[in-house]
């Protein structure tokens, strides 16, 4: 059996490359790294890429052993799954691995203005019913613009054909250049190093059927930010919790 939440809890205020900064904290003092994340933790000037909700860390930890080159930061405000990545990373002696938990409206308090190359969003909860809850409406693009660089970009991974719809609508009414798109990941020809890593819920879905979908654009700068009026098909398995949603996609 797993180790219990607060001895997880316990483990990573140990750990020396994760951090935990409450709200009441950014309200009285600076965060100390902001700025300051490749010459202070990092000791080197290599790109900063973020991954927002991520969980287990699956992501954070599969890219930082395949891209030595570059620098991981993974991002939840549910420390429980976080300590998966961060115990790993820290077993393999990975120095270019960090945790931060926060929630994502706070990024730009932990993070200084084009600090970060790139941005990772691996399978979010869609929010049908909430735009600005969305990590990829244009109320997170703003945010996410404080921080990347003119030219940095974002990656969106997921299983939910309405966020991938809806996303390739913000990217087009925003005009944003597209790098890379399909939505059918696994099938399209497009699937590198990066893509094959697989998360443990992503792994859930592709062995129910499911299709994955990507979308790479680049983020950059704007004066203003056009949300898309278009009428977008709910996931209806959306409406279900995650294992009958399960259930729900493999037709059983």
């Amino acid at each position: 059996m797993g180790k219990n939440k607060l001895q997880k809890f316990e483990d990573m205020s140990t750990f020396p490359h994760v951090f935990e900064y409450p709200f009441y904290r950014l309200q009285r003092e600076d965060f100390d790294l902001r700025g300051r994340w490749n010459g202070a933790f990092f000791k080197n000037d290599r790109p900063i890429v973020l991954e927002l909700g991520c969980g287990r860390g699956e992501y954070t930890v599969g890219m930082a052993r395949k891209y030595p080159e570059k620098n991981f930061i993974g991002i939840d405000i549910k420390g429980a799954r976080m300590w998966t990545g961060a115990s790993e990373s820290l077993r393999e002696g990975l120095t270019n691995v960090a945790f931060l938990r926060t929630t994502i409206e706070l990024i730009d308090r932990f993070f200084a203005p084009e600090e970060v190359s790139e941005i990772w969003i691996t399978f979010p909860d869609p929010q049908m019913k909430k735009v600005r809850k969305r990590l990829t409406s244009t109320r997170f693009m703003e945010l996410y613009s404080r921080i990347l660089r003119p030219d940095g970009r974002i990656h969106l991974k997921c299983d939910s054909p309405f966020l991938y719809t809806y996303t390739c609508e913000m990217v087009r009414a925003n005009r944003y250049p597209v790098v890379m798109q399909t939505d059918d990941l696994y099938h399209s020809g497009l699937e590198d190093e990066k893509l094959s890593i697989r998360t443990f819920y992503e792994q859930q879905w592709l062995e129910r059927g499911m299709t994955i979908k990507y979308i790479q654009f680049v983020c950059e700068p704007r004066e203003r930010w056009v949300e898309p009026e278009v009428e977008i098909p709910l996931d209806t398995y959306r409406s279900f919790n995650r294992s009958k949603r399960s259930l729900a996609a493999s037709g059983k």
